[in-house]
């Protein structure tokens, strides 16, 4: 009587142990995918904050450039692609294209002295200025959300309960090549 006793005490602590083993990975995918959310949506909102920028800013330099039409239609594009981009990927391409375009933009704006003294003008890169760090910031967490979260669906037990649940890596903000290029605009 005393064996079958220990033996069903032992397969009871065995069943707790793992069922504390699969709870607790449960509950850390659960947090580190909450945090991917959460982070995102950091990002998401100071990529909105710059959109909402981007108008006041092509309007002040507008007022001084009335010939730089093609810079400012590729800028509005880039900004409604920006403000419709609902997946981590369309976000990532979309903020390379607004920041391509804005790049332009301030190039342009190099070649006109009184805009650069303008108020309002200093104003709009000191709140884009500060708007892009914060973006960068946001950027660099999610991407560390990111980074644990993929190493935590592939470690042992964790990697049980990711199948399980189905769960997948997340996909990381990145700069494009192109994004990274020096824009070039022409004065003549």
């Amino acid at each position: 009587m005393k064996v079958i006793l220990a033996f069903f005490a032992t397969l009871m602590v065995a069943l707790l142990i793992v069922a504390g083993v699969f709870i607790t990975s449960y509950n850390t995918l659960i947090t580190k995918e909450n945090n991917i959310s959460q982070y995102q949506a950091n990002v998401s909102t100071q990529l909105q904050r710059r959109a909402d920028l981007i108008p006041n800013l092509v309007n002040t330099v507008k007022a001084y450039t009335k010939h730089e039409s093609t810079v400012f239609t590729e800028i509005a594009k880039s900004r409604e692609k920006l403000l419709a981009a609902s997946s981590v990927k369309e976000l990532n391409e979309a903020n390379n294209a607004v920041t391509a375009s804005l790049g332009k933009l301030l190039v342009i704006a190099e070649g006109y002295p009184e805009l650069k003294s303008d108020k309002v003008y200093i104003g709009l890169m000191d709140e884009l200025a500060g708007t892009e760090n914060r973006i960068s910031y946001a950027r660099d967490k999610y991407n560390t959300a990111v980074g644990e979260y993929n190493k935590a669906i592939k470690v042992i037990p964790n990697v049980f309960m990711a199948n399980m649940m189905g769960l997948t890596e997340k996909e990381f903000f990145t700069v494009s090549e192109k994004a990274k290029e020096v824009p070039q605009v022409n004065f003549e």
